[in-house]
């Protein structure tokens, strides 16, 4: 045992030596989690200065400088092979081809740095560029112009110390903000999105002169974009895009134009899978894109395209949002700034660039002038003569030196040796054909200049300015803004929606789903809808389209819930509990808390619907009421009508009808409306209708009231007053529709060559009808609905005689009503200069007599409406019949 002990312990001694000098050396040492922290940061430093996030000072990351420079230096007028440009990259850039290639395609597809050659690929189709070895490149004359100016370039050594390459290029433009930029790096990210050329340079013209302005994205893909929320382009903002779709026919939508972030072929994705899950109904897609965007979409017969239209912004990437992030280097660190600073910043930069070349041309022409002033007098003065006779160098410098001494005073810097030693190196050919008068003009061109650039340099803001509109005028043709920017109306999923699955009702077992195809249907909906229940002891539910929800038995109502829906009338008597007074009410449910149980009644013990009706337009009936037997009663039968009961709110108790034993109910006579109008506006901001005060009033429209819309192509059309219309921007009239109201009409006939005059009424409701002729030069002048139109002539003035005076006509006089299609009657033969619509005669229509109606309180109500077939509306929006218990 005390062996063991003694081993033990010379075993611990050699131990803590061990440690002990372990201890010493781990002080030279570093451990893995310090090399994990130092190296993590280089890396991540690595990737965001040199990878991912752009420069401010020119709007290029690393890869796409390292690009700009080779095609520079590979620059003599011709194209170069990609593949080419890659590799002469490779000197400058530590990375493989594929990067260096993808980033020149990205480059090339914007279309404003490279002159492009070959098959570059289509950023609306989503098509790859052809392989590096088969396209060609070559810098564009504004990359010329705006990128290099190698005389005030800072120049660093390449990765390898063989060659020099530009730090940052000089750009004397905003040209982050026209490419825009997106990367990810470690921890950090970057999106600046791609602004207008000219509107940019329009920005930066409005800079200069101290003004305000605001810039906006504008994409190659064209489209439609709300900036609403863009926020300068900082982090937290975001635009929404949209394609431009349009009606071609009643069954045919296309879509001309894409939104930014996708190409033609994800877009017909999502709209398959749109229509695989039954969010919209096609029959199919074709897809005709070229050198413009058509896809064109084919719709069932008895689809609304209005509604389609919505359904596809709402559920397929025909609709998707943008965040911006404006994060840029500055200075090797990251730095998050909106776009108007950046713009600021990059016109600032230029302004700097431009006076650094105008003080290096200054520098170069006072140079010019200052050797040509001493070429002048050394030939002029003959000092060349002083150096025949000697025989050393500094004999021949001293000798010209002094020589010129005499006629230097004028000159603006001393003379030096290196301007003698030019001088040693003037040819005797030069100085026997030396011309003193054009030796003047030189000099006096010079000066001209100097005096130039001075005067550019003293109003720099000025030339700058001028630098900008010629670079307008030079390049900024057909680079008008290509996305249009409009504000959008919300779009609401469940309106939309196509209803692709039915709704069945257990009403013995309380249960309502949409996998109980043995029970009784109830209607067509979507899956995203709501569904609202009410049982015959006045309880009420709202919940979300399910396979199979309980709700209890007795369900008297089982409908599609449309929220803030104020329309929707609910007609309904009840006994308040056990041998309680019978109560009558009319209400409306505009909004609750889902799968949350309500009730209609007081909620005493007992309580019994005895009849409930529910109305979708406010419709009131007449009922019967029959009291039972009992005591001395004398009345047991009356009538009551639901139209002299006001609407109130779902919790109120309603007016008492009997404090006896009610025998049963009775349908008497079903009802009307007894809604007021309802006051329908047209937005222009979102070309959308609406029931909220929102732009220009059409007026109030009942029921069948109808909209009537005609176009500027000559086509007339009427229609019921549904929020998910859509208008186009051809629409030159929108207004309630009065049928006895004709309309005038002046247009061109293009086989006749004459203009024509018309009066009609329109005689197809629903229809689109083309009232001016179909021959393809025909279009249309102007149209009037008014009741007593006007209009003037203006007449072209002869050469040398007076214009004929304008005439005046009375349209109603000059032509009765006629139909649709007919010709009309020729209007003038003489050349017109100008049609003019003036103020109508007046006219008094006779009033009808006003029904008095129901106030509905915050009437709101334009339901949106559906043209997929009346039968699925009328199972899911028409009044209910009345259900009657005794």
């Amino acid at each position: 045992m005390e062996e063991n002990d003694d081993l033990n312990e010379e075993i611990n001694d050699n131990l803590s030596e061990e440690n002990n000098e372990n201890t010493e050396s781990s002080e030279a040492l570093t451990r893995v989690s310090g090399m994990y922290k130092d190296w993590f940061l280089d890396y991540a430093s690595y990737v965001i200065l040199e990878r991912a996030v752009p420069a401010i000072e020119d709007g290029f990351k690393p890869v796409q400088r390292r690009i700009m420079h080779s095609l520079k230096e590979l620059d003599d007028g011709r194209y170069n092979k990609v593949a080419n440009v890659v590799g002469h990259t490779m000197q400058y850039h530590p990375h493989g081809d594929a990067s260096i290639a993808d980033a020149m395609v990205q480059i090339g597809q914007k279309d404003l740095l490279i002159d492009t050659q070959g098959n570059w690929g289509n950023i609306l189709t989503g098509d790859r560029a052809a392989a590096s070895r088969y396209i060609e490149a070559r810098l564009s004359k504004f990359a010329l112009e705006v990128i290099f100016s190698p005389k005030i370039t800072e120049w660093q050594a390449s990765y390898d110390g063989r060659k020099k390459e530009p730090v940052n290029l000089p750009v004397k433009f905003p040209l982050l903000l026209a490419q825009g930029a997106e990367g990810i790096a470690v921890g950090l990210s970057t999106k600046v999105l791609a602004h207008n050329f000219v509107e940019l340079i329009d920005a930066s013209i409005k800079h200069l002169k101290g003004q305000r302005f605001k810039i906006y994205p504008d994409f190659p893909t064209a489209g439609i974009i709300d900036v609403t929320n863009y926020n300068d382009g900082l982090r937290g903002g975001k635009i929404r895009v949209r394609a431009k779709i349009s009606q071609l026919d009643k069954n045919t939508l296309v879509i001309n134009e894409i939104p930014y972030g996708t190409n033609t072929g994800s877009l017909i994705d999502s709209i398959l899978k749109a229509n695989d899950k039954g969010k919209i109904k096609i029959k199919k897609i074709e897809d005709n894109t070229a050198a413009d965007v058509e896809i064109l979409i084919h719709l069932p017969s008895g689809i609304s395209p209005d509604r389609t239209i919505d359904a596809l912004y709402a559920f397929t990437a025909c609709e998707s949002s943008i965040s911006p992030l404006g994060c840029i280097i500055e200075d090797n660190k990251p730095l998050f700034i909106g776009v108007t600073e950046m713009l600021k910043r990059s016109t600032d930069s230029t302004v700097d660039l431009l006076k650094q070349e105008l003080e290096i041309q200054l520098k170069e022409l006072e140079e010019q002038w200052h050797f040509a002033s001493l070429e002048r007098i050394f030939i002029e003065n003959r000092i060349y003569r002083d150096i025949e006779e000697e025989e050393t160098w500094e004999g021949v410098i001293n000798a010209i030196d002094k020589g010129l001494a005499p006629f230097t005073k004028h000159l603006k810097r001393a003379v030096t040796v290196e301007d003698i030693t030019r001088l040693t190196e003037i040819r005797i050919k030069r100085i026997s054909k030396f011309d003193l008068d054009k030796a003047q003009q030189h000099l006096e061109s010079l000066q001209e200049r100097i005096a130039e650039v001075k005067h550019h340099l003293a109003n720099l803001i000025d030339f700058a300015i001028n630098y900008f509109k010629n670079l307008k005028d030079t390049y900024g043709k057909d680079r008008g803004r290509m996305t249009e920017i409009r504000v959008f109306d919300d779009i609401e999923a469940t309106k939309v929606a196509i209803r692709n699955t039915k709704l069945y009702v257990n009403r013995e077992e309380g249960f309502v789903g949409t996998s109980l195809k043995k029970d009784e249907y109830v209607t067509d909906c979507s899956d995203i809808d709501d569904i609202i229940m009410i049982t015959n002891s006045g309880k009420m539910m709202v919940s979300k389209v399910d396979s199979k929800i309980f709700v209890g038995k007795g369900i008297i109502h089982v409908a599609v819930f449309k929220k803030k829906d104020k329309r929707t009338t609910y007609n309904l008597i009840y006994k308040d509990g056990k041998g309680g007074a019978t109560y009558i009410k009319r209400f409306n449910v505009t909004s609750i808390t889902r799968d949350r149980e309500y009730d209609l009644t007081t909620g005493k013990p007992g309580s019994q619907v005895l009849y409930f009706s529910a109305n979708p337009n406010g419709e009131a009936e007449v009922i019967t009421v029959l009291l039972r037997q009992v005591g001395s009663i004398k009345k047991l039968k009356w009538d009551i009508d639901f139209s002299d009961v006001l609407i109130k709110g779902r919790a109120s108790k309603g007016n008492i009808v009997t404090k006896y034993s009610v025998k049963r109910i009775e349908l008497k006579e079903k009802g009307v409306s007894t809604l007021k109008p309802r006051k329908i506006w047209f937005d222009d901001v979102v070309r959308r209708l609406n029931v909220d005060g929102r732009g220009e009033l059409l007026g109030e429209f009942k029921g069948d009231d109808l909209i009537l819309v005609i176009n500027q192509k000559g086509v007339a059309k009427t229609f019921l007053p549904v929020l998910t219309s859509h208008f186009d921007d051809e629409m030159i009239v929108l207004e309630k529709w009065i049928p006895e109201k004709p309309i005038s009409a002046i247009y061109w006939e293009g086989e006749k060559e004459r203009y024509y005059i018309k009066r009609f009424l329109i005689e197809n409701e629903n229809k689109e009808e083309l009232f001016i002729s179909e021959h393809p030069k025909s279009y249309l002048e102007l149209v009037s609905t008014d009741w007593k139109p006007m209009v003037e002539v203006e007449f072209p003035k002869p050469r040398g005689k007076e214009a004929k005076e304008n005439e005046s006509v009375d349209v109603e006089g000059f032509i009765s009503i006629k139909g649709i299609k007919a010709l009309g009657n020729q209007f003038i033969t003489e050349k017109v200069k100008n049609i003019n619509l003036l103020d109508p005669l007046p006219y008094e229509p006779e009033v009808p007599e006003e029904v008095e109606n129901i106030e509905v309180v915050d009437e709101e109500s334009v339901a949106s409406g559906d043209d997929e077939g009346k039968s699925k509306d009328q199972d899911a929006g028409s009044a209910d019949e009345p259900t009657l218990f005794d």
